[in-house]
């Protein structure tokens, strides 16, 4: 048989694994992780029976480094019943380039923490296989039972399919949604850092994948996930099946009152602060499709219910015209930098309006990527706040000239605390991603593909613009809602499931169905519930903040 990969051809036994077709390629690298195949990602121990393209997977790659992430989870889980049999341990969310892990009932030491490493490097270097199984679905509900994984076990019984892929290694059975490396050998880089109790498992830094990624110390990032922690157990959630259960009880209308309660309450808090520090510039920033739109608009309106009158603007009218913009080196434009916005203009209004100065607010015209002849006139009265929405409001050279004391920053992003079980996380990005998809294929005319191949564009302009910025803020909000997975999957499960096998985005439309695959079909009658200002109706539709 012929196998490709990266332009060359060579010709194969049929029957070679996936590891044997790349040495030929590349001789022995380690580096390589797995292997995409159309549109399924393939094990290195995986073989293959007739011709086909192989494209390598490495850190490089997002499916790269789940992969690295995944196994690399296994290798800590095994040292952790090495080390602390019949400890639960949970998988929560992203701290930097790596993963915060709890340990509920236990406060680990340093003593611990070094006990542990040292466990995880003995088992690395020990290059012990992962084996793969599959299992019937009542044998595999079974063992993880009888092992203490009873979240896994629920899990699996919500999935209507007779077998499961389970990977061992050592005594460990685990489900981990996903491919993993050929053996421990393969996750040689990482790091541990104590942390609120638990410890951040640090992967490679994305920059110098020799090396594991320094750890970033966010300490207001991580309060507003313990304000969401402490908003799983008002709600009682913690898990997908948490929300199954509701579901099932129709307990869903009560969950999403409460869910949007807790909303209001935490906007309302902001908007306290920003009355009693009498702010008058309101920054609101945050990450593509976290709701900044919607939060400005409540904000707003609890503002106003303070007496405040609060205005709005959006940064997005401070752009200057499109054919004036500096190109890259590859003749692009990035669209997300900074200088793409006026800066000196909306300092200098801004500083105009706190002196209580009239001034013309642009208006560009994203129709012809310029700015309009006319814009709105503003003045703003004695002490009235005026609220700007808009990627870079974190940015310090956005607003460097302007008196600070009068200024309130805001950052929002959807931080989903809501996990599938104790061991397999929800990517905040990956609800994101599957938010804008709802939004831009109803109300954009941008079907799921287009959203999809410009994501990465997105992230990396993120990870560069605005995730740098976020503990400038003064207050912070989590979009997450509970709720919402479900709500999604109404929107998001058919269309995703449209994308054909060969579409190069079909690996990552694969990866959002499969999470939706382990919460139920919601009752579209429960959707009345969800009420007209919500965080989630800027997605989904129905949102009325803009209508009088």
């Amino acid at each position: 048989m012929n196998i490709t990969c990266n332009g060359a051809r060579k010709s194969m036994p049929e029957g070679a694994t996936v590891m044997q077709c790349l040495f030929a390629f590349f001789g022995e690298n380690r580096q390589v992780l797995a292997a995409q195949c159309g549109g399924r990602v393939l094990e290195l121990g995986d073989k293959i029976t007739r011709d086909c393209t192989l494209i390598p997977l490495t850190l490089k790659d997002e499916e790269g480094r789940r992969i690295y992430e995944r196994s690399l989870r296994f290798v800590m889980l095994l040292a952790m019943r090495h080390l602390h049999p019949g400890q639960q341990v949970r998988i929560e969310y992203s701290v930097g380039q790596g993963v915060y892990v709890r340990l509920p009932g236990m406060m680990l030491t340093e003593e611990n923490i070094a006990a542990l490493e040292g466990e995880m490097r003995a088992i690395i270097d020990a290059d012990m296989p992962f084996a793969r199984e599959k299992w019937p679905l009542q044998e595999a509900i079974d063992w993880f039972e009888q092992d203490g994984q009873e979240d896994t076990a629920a899990l699996l019984r919500q999935r209507p399919v007779p077998y499961f892929n389970v990977y061992g290694c050592g005594d460990l059975w685990a489900y981990f949604y996903g491919a993993m490396t050929p053996s421990t050998g393969y996750t040689p880089v990482f790091g541990l850092t104590a942390l609120q109790g638990g410890f951040v498992l640090r992967l490679p830094d994305p920059e110098k994948p020799a090396q594991p990624a320094p750890h970033v110390d966010r300490p207001k990032h991580l309060a507003v996930f313990a304000q969401s922690a402490s908003w799983c157990n008002i709600l009682d959630v913690v898990n997908a099946t948490d929300v199954s259960r509701l579901i099932h009880q129709r307990k869903m209308r009560s969950f999403i009152r409460i869910n949007e309660a807790l909303h209001d309450k935490a906007i309302a808090d902001i908007a306290g602060d920003i009355a009693r520090h009498r702010r008058q510039i309101v920054l609101v920033a945050g990450p593509s499709s976290s709701g900044k739109t919607t939060f400005t608009g409540r904000l707003a309106v609890h503002l106003a219910a303070l007496g405040l009158r609060p205005v709005t603007i959006s940064l997005d009218d401070y752009y200057r015209n499109r054919d004036e913009l500096p190109r890259e080196a590859d003749g692009t434009i990035d669209l997300e930098a900074l200088h793409t916005i006026d800066v000196e203009l909306f300092q200098q209004q801004m500083s105009q309006l706190l002196a209580g100065e009239e001034v013309e607010i642009p208006r560009f015209d994203f129709k012809v990527s310029k700015r309009a002849p006319k814009g709105k006139t503003l003045r703003l009265m004695p002490g009235q706040p005026v609220l700007v929405e808009g990627i870079h409001g974190l940015n310090p050279a956005l607003s460097d000239h302007l008196p600070q004391e009068k200024i309130h920053r805001v950052f929002v992003s959807a931080l989903t605390c809501v996990n599938l079980d104790d061991y397999n996380r929800i990517r905040t990005t990956d609800v994101r991603l599957l938010r804008r998809v709802v939004r831009d294929s109803q109300f954009r005319g941008t079907p799921p593909v287009e959203t999809l191949s410009m994501w990465p564009s997105v992230r990396r302009g993120e990870e560069k613009w605005i995730f740098p910025y976020q503990e400038n803020a003064d207050s912070m909000f989590n979009t997450a809602l509970h709720y919402e997975l479900p709500v999604l999957k109404l929107f998001a499960y058919d269309v995703l499931r449209e994308i054909p096998p060969e579409h190069p985005c079909y690996l990552m439309a694969r990866r959002l169905v499969k999470v939706l695959n382990y919460f139920p079909d919601m009752p579209r009658e429960a959707l009345d519930e969800i009420p007209p200002l919500s965080l989630l109706r800027e997605f989904i539709g129905g949102c009325t903040i803009d209508k009088e």
